[in-house]
């Protein structure tokens, strides 16, 4: 089934979901993120089609979240270093992790566990203000329109997030 772009909606969850909404654009960007960078390794890992895993790059290279580096020469062979852009896609990882771990975690817990690097212990992170610094609970957060709004967004009053 073909999908519909999201071109004609002025909306940053729509048009990031162009880049990485495909199924399995987020598993090739945590096995890159965790360090597995070549092509066969990460085939491997995720147990994906070639053509989809080629296509996937690709895409990632297309959009700079990744870049293809020549590693060897003979054979020629290159990895997949995430770049700026890439590792920032890090924090969608990790909450996509927290939602899984609370609502589609097998019943042995979690598959792994975040750890802080800097301290050694397991971590949780969470949403802040980044003016008062509390911690942002569910339900705490309200959507305004912002410099890009169009007309009907301007319109909008404040929503819940």
């Amino acid at each position: 089934m073909p999908q519909r772009p999201f071109s004609d909606q002025n909306c940053s969850i729509a048009r990031t979901l162009e880049i990485v909404g495909e199924r399995w654009t987020l598993l090739v960007m945590r096995e890159v993120l965790l360090g597995c960078r070549r092509f066969g390794d990460i085939r491997r890992s995720l147990g994906v089609a070639p053509n989809i895993l080629s296509d996937r790059l690709a895409t990632l290279v297309e959009h700079g979240l990744l870049t293809r580096r020549r590693y060897s020469e003979r054979p020629e062979a290159h990895e997949y270093v995430p770049t700026r852009k890439g590792v920032d896609l890090d924090r969608v990882l990790v909450a996509l992790l927290q939602w899984g771990d609370e609502h589609a975690v097998p019943a042995a817990g979690p598959p792994r566990v975040l750890v802080h690097a800097a301290c050694g212990h397991d971590a949780d992170p969470a949403l802040h203000c980044s003016h008062c610094g509390e911690v942002l609970e569910p339900g705490e957060l309200r959507v305004r329109p912002g410099p890009g709004a169009d007309e009907r967004q301007r319109a909008e009053p404040l929503l819940p997030a």
